[in-house]
């Protein structure tokens, strides 16, 4: 015994007395009734008999991967048996689903497309086919994605004003008339009141009360309309399309545009579906695209009577934009209205003096009509056309002396008018052929390269139309006249398309050096950072490093003096994200000398946390192997603790797990191969750098122990001196992080797991200490805890732990300095101190699997072993003192378990006993030896209490008896068939 036992030495004498469960402070109290005996186990023959069948497939056999072909015979009747094919001689086989063919090959949907008129289903595919030709697609960028920009754009703080409309009391629902003509009357006198002055103009509004009032006008117009209020709400509307003649806070007019537009495209709408819900009747609804011949007389007469009001208008502005508003509505009453109506619209903007108003008069119509008639192509040229020969209004003295009396130079003015043009222009050049661009060009050649003409072309045609005549377009922005509309601008347009579409090869070099000799001479920070954040993502897609740390420090040597970055962080952070997304080799991007130094322009905390957080995301997705570059490793760690570093008491936990995210993505991606001790020693550097960030700590520990395992599978399980050495270094960092951690649950399994390794590896004092932490922290275990931000009861995750622990402490080796199971016991006298719930039966069903786990270590030979450790089986050999002391403790155990049962004897607890007595039915049944008498007689009454109150489940009670039978077939279990005998059903009453 002593040349098997070593570690492990069988206990005698007085160990042997410090170990019996009697004289344990708390396993113990009155000897169990019923000794414990466990069954011999042959684990090999359980696993055999255990195993499916193994059954040859022939060829040709059914297969659940093989395609399925059905066969189908003349009787509609689909058998399949293997192959699933039928016997039919004039069956017909394919490749189909089996669902489909209970339906004939058809399904109801295939049906109802079937009784459709073939002929309807032709004209609405030719209708929707050429529907689609005319419509837009998602390539053309909305006017709605445009709004909140120049809403965000063009702002003032000067004093607005507004005229409100007082309004009467004639044209409300109220209102009631005899006859036809006393109600039109009634209108047209309504209108002449509004025309005379029932208005109130509000004077000395912000921009945030001018917007309010828009807002309140917007909602009456709703109101008015749903109240039946047609001639308030016509009103309304010409009211505020008054609005847009007044330029007198010329800043804010395009905003002033979009927000008056909102309230007409509103009015529009609602004529519309207005009239278009009077064409349905109780026999047909009008289709979506229907023809004049199919709107009734009342719909096409009511569609007049508001193109009649509209043209009753005086002045040219409102009537111009409210007929504009529900151009849509001329196809009620003719095939042709719409593309009649355009060019008169077009020339009743030539009436319109004011150039900027002229122009966003043009912008609206362009709007409408590509909503309504994007195939009218030849208007919306006419339109821009025009725009062109009156486009030196512009610099005329009209313009000129309103600018004076308003304060306003030309270069605030002139971009007033990009919104407008550039919606006109993308208006026109969609889908345009290339030979359109270079007309374009000549015109713009023409009117002397006109600096707002030309940015305005650039934006709107395709990018790969300009890329091609890049250096044509460089040319023209030379020879442009820089007062008004600055060169630089231009550039940034032509930037912002050479990012989307390549350049001639040969031309690439040049057109970075004409960009950038201008861009570099800018005075103005935000001038120079605007163009520079541009040509950087050109010059990464299509130059090396070498240009790219050009462009970075030029852009240091502009941004830094006066610390002028403050202001421009928007920017700087959209030229880092362009490097890293075009420098996926990192030790590339590390090498740019310029990098680091452009990083250290992010002073703001906040900004620099999420410019490195970019940093770690393109890492983390485009780094493919490991690596142990020290350039790379230098730069990511200062990034990560740059990352690390922001956190504090009011971060909040999502950003926290974002963080460890990132940093833990770079733990995982840091390898030295084969130098384990290096490998080691940055675990150590990074768990001192990122202490603040459990996860990260957590993910530490795992890589440690992984590290560890390394080194055992490196040295296949033979450690040498050095590498015995090392695994305990390996497990010692695991040892000292694991207490740091906050989480009670997160130290328990890595106390468990980190003493599996230290076992794997043979560190077996230390394997001891980790599970003897594990055993001490149990009664630290709050009695509920936080799991995503909601509290729950620690007792089921505390149950899944000490179960998983039971099965590691089978393996472990008995120490030769304590009793016999010694870990076991001191696991039991915590689960015995510890405060269960009292509704709770986790305390038992530890029990029960402590019994499962004491069966086992009474085994010969153990279920599972650890290569070149030997667990008890190996060191006791089956000795009989050893046996003895382990019955004694299952005795003890059961005697816990048979307590508790007898508590549970209320009639609120009846259940949860006859659950609890079943379950330890079946642990005697699969762990004890049943030719024990008294341990036969004490399953039989715990058959007896599960039925005893009806609270059973007769299904499981007979499946238990059907199994208790066939294992009495099996050989050495013939003493069952006496058990099941003494097993009867009982049934409810």
């Amino acid at each position: 015994m002593a040349a098997r036992a070593g570690r492990g030495e069988a206990v005698s004498g007085k160990e042997k007395r410090a170990g019996c469960p009697g004289a344990s402070a708390h396993v113990t109290g009155k000897m169990a009734v019923f000794p414990w005996h466990s069954r011999s186990r042959n684990y090999k023959a359980e696993f055999a008999s255990c195993r499916l069948e193994a059954v040859p497939l022939e060829f040709g056999d059914y297969h659940p991967l093989k395609p399925i072909t059905v066969t189908e015979s003349k009787t509609k009747k689909v058998s399949r048996k293997g192959s699933s094919s039928s016997t039919s001689s004039s069956s017909s086989s394919s490749v189909v689903d089996p669902l489909s063919s209970v339906l004939d090959g058809t399904d109801p949907l295939s049906l109802f497309a079937a009784s459709a008129d073939p002929a309807a289903t032709d004209s609405s595919r030719k209708r929707r086919d050429r529907d689609e030709n005319a419509i837009v697609g998602s390539d053309f960028e909305p006017w709605a994605s445009k709004r909140g920009e120049i809403l965000a754009r063009y702002t003032t703080t000067e004093k607005l004003s507004i005229n409100l409309f007082m309004g009467s009391e004639k044209g409300k629902a109220g209102t009631t008339t005899s006859a036809m003509s006393e109600k039109v009357r009634t209108r047209l006198e309504e209108l002449d009141d509004f025309e005379e002055g029932s208005q109130k103009e509000l004077l000395n509004l912000t921009q945030q009360d001018y917007v309010n009032r828009i807002e309140e006008l917007n909602q009456s117009l709703k109101d008015a309309w749903a109240s039946d209020q047609k001639v308030k709400a016509l009103k309304i509307v010409i009211q505020c399309s008054k609005l847009l003649s007044d330029t007198s806070v010329i800043q804010f007019y395009p905003s002033k545009f979009v927000l008056i537009t909102d309230i007409l495209d509103t009015f529009g709408k609602l004529v519309y579906e207005r009239i278009f819900s009077m064409c349905v009747d109780n026999h047909s609804v009008l289709p979506d695209h229907f023809s004049p011949e199919n709107v009734n007389d009342t719909a096409k007469e009511t569609c007049l009577n508001w193109f009649f009001k509209i043209a009753s208008i005086r002045e040219l502005i409102p009537r111009f934009y409210v007929e504009a508003s529900i151009l849509k509505c001329n196809k009620f009453l003719s095939k042709t209205g719409i593309s009649e109506c355009l060019p008169r619209l077009t020339c009743m903007i030539r009436g319109i003096g004011d150039p900027l108003v002229s122009v966003y008069a043009r912008a609206y119509l362009c709007r409408v009509g590509m909503e309504v008639a994007p195939h009218l192509k030849e208007s919306l040229n006419k339109n821009f056309f025009d725009f062109l020969l009156t486009f030196k209004q512009i610099h005329g003295d009209t313009v000129q002396n309103q600018l004076v009396l308003q304060g306003v130079e030309l270069p605030s003015y002139l971009p007033l008018y990009s919104p407008a043009m550039d919606w006109i222009f993308q208006c026109i050049s969609y889908h345009a052929p290339e030979a359109l661009l270079t007309e374009m060009m000549e015109r713009c050649k023409k009117l002397g390269n006109n600096a707002l003409l030309l940015n305005s072309v650039m934006s709107a045609f395709r990018a790969e139309f300009i890329a091609t005549r890049s250096m044509d377009f460089i040319g023209m922005i030379k020879e442009c006249d820089e007062s008004g509309f600055p060169k630089h601008l231009l550039f940034h347009s032509l930037g912002l398309n050479l990012a989307l579409a390549d350049p001639p090869e040969g031309d690439r070099l040049q057109i970075l050096n004409e960009a950038w000799k201008v861009i570099t001479k800018l005075k103005n920070p935000q001038d120079y950072v605007n163009c520079a954040e541009v040509w950087v993502e050109y010059t990464c897609k299509h130059f090396t490093k070498r240009e790219v740390n050009t462009v970075l420090a030029d852009v240091i040597k502009h941004m830094t003096p006066d610390r002028a970055f403050e202001d421009s962080y928007p920017q700087l952070q959209s030229i880092i994200k362009k490097v890293i997304a075009h420098f996926h080799d990192f030790s590339v991007l590390f090498s740019v000398e310029k990098f680091l130094p452009f990083l250290d322009m992010f002073q703001k905390e906040s900004v620099r946390v999420e410019v490195c957080k970019c940093i770690m995301e393109v890492f983390i997705k485009y780094q493919q192997e490991p690596t142990k570059d020290p350039v790379i490793l230098n730069a990511l760690l200062h990034v990560c603790k740059t990352m690390h570093d922001s956190v504090n008491a009011l971060t909040l936990e999502d950003e926290k797990r974002m963080l460890a995210y990132l940093i833990n993505g770079f733990i995982k991606m840091v390898s030295f191969g084969r130098d384990f001790e290096q490998q080691l020693s940055f675990y150590v550097e990074a768990r001192s750098m990122f202490c603040n960030l459990e996860t990260v700590l957590v993910q530490l520990i795992h890589s440690v122990n992984r590290l560890a395992m390394e080194t055992r599978k490196v040295m296949k399980g033979n450690h040498s001196r050095k590498t015995a050495a090392f695994v305990r270094a390996c497990v010692a960092y695991c040892f000292i992080t694991i207490p740091s951690l906050v989480g009670i649950f997160t130290r328990l399994n890595l106390y468990l797991h980190s003493g599996q390794v230290a076992l794997a590896n043979q560190c077996l004092s230390q394997a001891d200490a980790f599970f003897k932490a594990a055993i001490s922290l149990i009664p630290e275990v709050p009695k509920m805890i936080n799991i995503d931000g909601k509290m729950r009861p620690s007792e089921s995750f505390l149950l899944e732990f000490l179960c998983n622990f039971f099965s590691t402490l089978l393996i472990v080796p008995d120490h030769p300095e304590h009793g016999v199971l010694f870990l076991v016991r001191e696991l039991l006298n915590v689960i015995q101190d510890y405060t269960w719930e009292d509704s709770s039966d986790d305390k038992i069903r530890i029990y029960t699997c402590v019994l499962h786990l004491l069966s086992a270590m009474s085994q010969e030979t153990y279920l599972y072993h650890i290569d070149k450790v030997d667990s008890n089986d190996s060191l006791y050999g089956g000795d009989s003192k050893f046996l003895a002391e382990n019955n004694k403790l299952c005795e003890t155990v059961m005697a816990q378990i048979l307590e508790h049962l007898k508590t549970l004897a209320k009639d609120e607890a009846l259940k949860r006993q006859s659950s609890l007595g079943l379950s330890f039915f079946n642990s005697i049944l699969a762990h004890g030896d049943l030719r024990n008498n008294r341990l036969n007689q004490l399953s039989v009454n715990l058959w007896h209490l599960a039925q005893r109150h009806g609270c059973a489940d007769t299904r499981t009670m007979v499946k238990t008896l059907e199994y208790i039978k066939q294992r009495s077939k099996q050989p050495d279990m013939g003493h069952l068939t006496e058990l099941a005998l003494r097993l009867p059903l009982q049934t409810r009453t």
